[in-house]
């Protein structure tokens, strides 16, 4: 990749997954966009369309250099898991993936200097174990939940209740690096 790279995206998480494999962004931009799942759309599809859709908002702002959106969704079935705005919403989230497994897909996008969108989506596995009031209890009152996609942090506390991870560990955290560093 020749060329400035935006990076078009909030979080913390994943400015620090890219610089971890020395890729460091120009430029890091939020994208506000309507984040809304549409009616039957499959968690999958959200990802991607996400990620797409706030690439392409700020590449607006950026004609001629790379720019990179990226989305995190946590489902259990076909059920999409928020960002929980609160600790009751969050307790019905932990709740739901006690004791089960549960998918994460990470869309990423890519605007080039041409305008054109690359995308891919990842999806990993990860099974929590049977969470007790104590596990929720402390996780609640530590506030590790708030803003993640499904009221969780793997790299956080709550990777104590990770019993296995089948896929890429990083696009739990928030951004597949090996599609990522493929796709750009």
């Amino acid at each position: 990749m020749s060329g400035r790279l935006i990076l078009a995206s909030a979080s913390p998480r994943r400015l620090a997954l890219l610089t971890q494999i020395g890729i460091v962004p120009d430029e890091v931009v939020a994208a506000d966009i309507d984040e809304k799942p549409r009616r039957s759309e499959l968690p999958g599809e959200l990802a991607l369309r996400l990620a797409a859709a706030k690439a392409q908002h700020v590449a607006k702002r950026f004609a001629g250099d790379f720019v990179l959106g990226a989305d995190t969704v946590v489902a259990c079935g076909r059920r999409v898991l928020p960002k929980a705005g609160d600790e009751q919403e969050a307790h019905a989230c932990l709740k739901l993936l006690s004791g089960r497994r549960h998918r994460v897909f990470g869309g990423i996008a890519v605007v080039d200097p041409g305008g054109t969108l690359h995308g891919r989506r990842v999806m990993t596995t990860v099974a929590f174990k049977r969470l007790t009031k104590d596990d929720m209890k402390g996780y609640l009152a530590a506030g590790e939940w708030r803003n993640k996609a499904g009221a969780y942090a793997i790299q956080g506390r709550a990777g104590a209740f990770v019993s296995r991870v089948n896929g890429s560990y990083s696009n739990v955290v928030g951004l597949p690096l090996y599609e990522t560093a493929a796709l750009l």
